[in-house]
């Protein structure tokens, strides 16, 4: 099997190639810079491989949560990609790719945290199932550090960019104590792509009609009078 995998949810430009068991991968930190890198690494990865973009069986696509602008773009471009070629799509959570790393070196259970801005964080609590795959373990959500929901307590692993920023607030909330915590951590395309390579093999692959982003809310900015209510 031959599928594009591509997450530009966060800071991170992340594109992965499966062709049939071998992975190349090209990750970088782009800043803002996602839509005039996400082309040229694709097409980079694609002549690596001796591919051309019509010999891919399949895409897997970062849907999300992240940012508002990240996320459309990697998920327009896909959504293009598969239109045009007829091909099915893995929409893959962001917060479980992220989850993936630290689940298969052994992790019981991930919590993980993108910084949402807006005093706010993503978040999503994973498990691993049967194959070592991320299961949620409650819904993905948006909410402020302090207002996170109390988990159970043991053995935890803390990823994320939230934890860089409201580490205090979501210890304090949660009640998690993380043995261990990666603030630094983005999501992978290449982690993306276990996920997502387990659900075409499936046939739970969608049409590119149904794909779409997982914001978790419908607003990207403050307006002025909210912005000086949350300052008071």
């Amino acid at each position: 099997m031959k599928l594009l995998a591509i997450d530009t949810a966060t800071e991170a430009c992340s594109v992965a190639l499966h062709v049939d068991g071998q992975i190349l991968a090209d990750h970088v930190v782009a800043g803002r810079s996602h839509t005039e890198r996400l082309m040229p690494m694709v097409y980079a990865l694609l002549a690596q491989a001796g591919l051309s973009i019509t010999q891919l069986d399949g895409y897997v696509c970062g849907i999300g949560p992240g940012s508002f602008a990240g996320v459309r773009i990697g998920v327009g471009y896909v959504k293009g990609l598969a239109l045009a070629h007829e091909r099915p799509v893995a929409p893959v959570s962001s917060l479980a790719t992220l989850a993936l790393p630290p689940l298969r070196s052994g992790a019981a259970r991930v919590l993980a945290a993108i910084d949402a801005r807006l005093d706010e964080v993503y978040l999503g609590v994973f498990a691993a199932d049967a194959d070592g795959l991320p299961q949620t373990l409650r819904a993905e959500t948006v909410c402020a550090p302090q207002a996170a929901p109390a988990l159970e307590a043991g053995e935890w692993i803390a990823v994320g960019s939230g934890w860089g920023r409201y580490a205090d607030a979501l210890r304090a909330a949660t009640g998690v104590q993380p043995s261990a915590v990666d603030a630094a951590a983005l999501p992978r395309a290449d982690d993306a792509l276990a996920i997502g390579l387990a659900c075409l093999r499936a046939g739970r692959g969608i049409g590119a009609d149904a794909l779409a982003p997982a914001y978790l809310r419908n607003k990207v900015a403050l307006t002025l009078e909210e912005q000086r209510a949350r300052r008071s």
